[in-house]
């Protein structure tokens, strides 16, 4: 495994499930790496500075010797192919689509559900946090049953899909959802966290976690 010529430069809030789950991953590979605070609550990444990395002013922003990125996906598939190996994102195609059907979901009923739910207590965002909770049950049924058969999203190893979807389910209750109902989610949750490198993101005693 390579390693980067100096240490990547994460920009990033400790409360940002999208900023974790770059961190997770970077820990996890065991990458030298700094985290530079850019503080959403009093909007430092709409500033001209931040804007320069990501004209669309969010977080996270990755800079590795002069590359950045600013899509925490495309960070994933980043770090995997570079300094990670194919058990992280397989090459075969239908390894491959598995798991760009996850980041999909990560992207989509993930970003929509519980990670609205969540911002909602957090920031005290003015969305819609029922339908948001009724998009994250309604999604962490499907992964429940999709569970009962892998010990992860995509087979039985750890896959970028499980990196980016974990976050925001692990802190679900922030966002008044619980996930009492649902054992396999569970322990997928508990397999992740006993990977080596594992480190947890910042809980918020907010929803049913205060």
């Amino acid at each position: 495994m390579s390693q980067p010529a100096r240490p990547i430069r994460l920009y990033s809030f400790p409360q940002s499930g999208h900023g974790h789950r770059i961190q997770l991953f970077l820990s996890i590979l065991n990458l030298p790496y700094e985290i530079i605070k850019v503080d959403l609550l009093v909007g430092a990444h709409k500033q001209p500075d931040f804007l320069k990395l990501n004209p669309f002013g969010q977080i996270p922003v990755l800079d590795d010797d002069g590359l950045i990125l600013t899509d925490s996906h495309a960070m994933l598939v980043y770090l995997a192919l570079k300094y990670g190996d194919t058990s992280w994102l397989p090459t075969d195609p239908e390894g491959a689509a598995a798991v760009q059907l996850w980041l999909s979901v990560s992207a989509g009923q993930i970003a929509y559900g519980p990670s609205t739910a969540r911002v909602v207590n957090i920031l005290g965002v003015n969305l819609d946090q029922a339908r948001a909770q009724t998009i994250a049950h309604d999604t962490f049924r499907i992964i429940e049953a999709h569970l009962s058969a892998r010990q992860f999203l995509v087979g039985n190893s750890p896959t970028i899909a499980d990196i980016a979807g974990y976050t925001y389910i692990a802190h679900a209750p922030e966002g008044d959802i619980s996930l009492e109902p649902y054992p396999q989610i569970r322990q997928w949750l508990g397999r992740i966290e006993q990977l080596p490198g594992f480190i947890p993101m910042v809980k918020t005693p907010v929803g049913l976690s205060a």
